[in-house]
């Protein structure tokens, strides 16, 4: 991509209301937009990134058996008297229509969908288990949307649901999405502590994935063994000792939740009449898990995580681009090698921006850290002359001029 034909350039200043790292350094870098509270904008640059974080989540939800579909965002209204949870979800945002005085929900979890359609489909024990899922937006009217991207009333988030014969066959399963969700947060760059929580009128308990910061809204107590317990439901306390292992000693945390599962038993399947007939023909009740991520609110973790003074870090597997190719001076030499270089990326499928603009060095310097691409090249006539471009981790600051094949190779 050429940056200067980029629909979204950088800025130095954002409105003052924009107080976490994650909002500030996103909308400073052309990443995102904020059109109201609670809602933005996700700009060609960070819907790049929006992506690279669903196909993570995609392979991995592939990869434990799911199977992707899309549900509407458009609810009956029906559907969510049937689970009661019309009056009793105070972040639900109801729709009038304009014809016959009929009301919708806008969706902001998808039980009262996924479990009239599975009716459909589910009639006995050979049609069990199934685990479906869908990456989309999800509308919750939060009464203080705040810290940027995470914690919106617009957001992208990946739901997957899971119907089972029975409880064992549920909790197995749940320990197989333990495994996925762990390997999402590694891909993505971040240390997610599984951490016990309220299973809330589902079960006894759920797990929350939290990721450990200082700008967290989430207190979280943990062990070196292992041991992690949300405050909300904790019986410890910071400097106690662990309950598990009767040696360490607890520690308190400010954390970002960044994904959670719940095992649902009947919970939205009883409503329903959910049932299916099993190999001596008696109906039996179908049991469900659920196991979300959020997408947007998982971004803005990762830029609260990894970034510096200068700007965003973005993890190998997340950024936009890969590299950032910088082009200092028209001398014939800087402008053949430049593009050499970029011919050569495009060759061997490694993404790049191209910053081809007339500005000063220092300009380009300050946007690439900005923006924050895991490598930036730097062609110019000193580059040159010492045998190569220069080639700078963002994430280390090493530096070093090396040949152009030979830095392809290495990319």
């Amino acid at each position: 991509m050429l940056m200067s034909q980029q629909f979204a350039s950088t800025r130095k200043d954002v409105s003052e209301e924009e107080v976490s790292v994650n909002a500030q350094l996103l909308t400073k870098a052309g990443y995102v937009e904020k059109v109201m509270a609670g809602v933005y904008a996700f700009l060609p640059l960070g819907l790049r990134v929006l992506r690279n974080i669903e196909e993570v989540v995609r392979e991995e939800m592939d990869a434990a058996g799911g199977q992707e579909l899309l549900m509407p965002a458009l609810h009956p209204k029906e559907y969510w008297e049937a689970t009661g949870r019309w009056g009793g979800l105070d972040v639900l945002f109801k729709v009038p229509s304009q014809h016959g005085g009929r009301e919708y929900a806008l969706g902001p979890s998808h039980e009262e969908i996924v479990v009239p359609l599975a009716q459909k489909f589910i009639h006995s024990y050979r049609d069990l288990p199934q685990y479906v899922y869908q990456i989309q937006s999800k509308f919750r009217d939060e009464p203080r949307a705040k810290s940027g991207i995470l914690r919106g009333r617009e957001f992208m988030m990946k739901d997957l649901y899971s119907f089972h014969v029975d409880e064992d066959d549920m909790h197995a399963y749940y320990d197989v999405m333990k495994i996925a969700y762990s390997n999402v947060f590694t891909r993505c760059g971040l240390n997610a502590i599984e951490t016990e929580a309220s299973g809330g009128t589902f079960s006894e308990f759920s797990h929350e994935y939290q990721v450990v910061t200082e700008s967290g809204e989430d207190i979280i107590f943990t062990c070196e063994c292992g041991y992690a317990v949300n405050r909300e439901i904790a019986k410890v306390q910071s400097g106690d000792e662990c309950p598990l292992c009767k040696k360490g000693v607890i520690n308190e945390h400010k954390a970002i939740e960044v994904g959670n599962i719940f095992s649902l038993h009947r919970k939205y399947s009883d409503p329903f009449k959910l049932r299916y007939t099993d190999e001596s023909g008696v109906q039996q009740p179908v049991y469900m898990g659920c196991y979300g991520i959020g997408i947007s609110r998982l971004m803005g973790a990762v830029v609260e995580v990894h970034h510096d003074d200068k700007g965003i870090v973005w993890p190998e597997g997340l950024a936009p681009y890969q590299v950032h190719v910088v082009q200092l001076g028209d001398d014939e030499d800087v402008v053949k090698s430049t593009q050499t270089l970029i011919k050569k990326l495009d060759k061997v499928g490694v993404s790049y921006m191209y910053d081809d603009r007339k500005l000063s060095a220092g300009a380009m310097f300050a946007d690439a850290d900005l923006i924050g691409a895991p490598h930036r090249v730097v062609v110019s006539d000193r580059s040159l002359k010492n045998g190569g471009v220069e080639h700078t981790v963002r994430s280390s600051g090493d530096s070093k001029v090396i040949d152009i094949a030979q830095l392809v190779k290495e990319l």
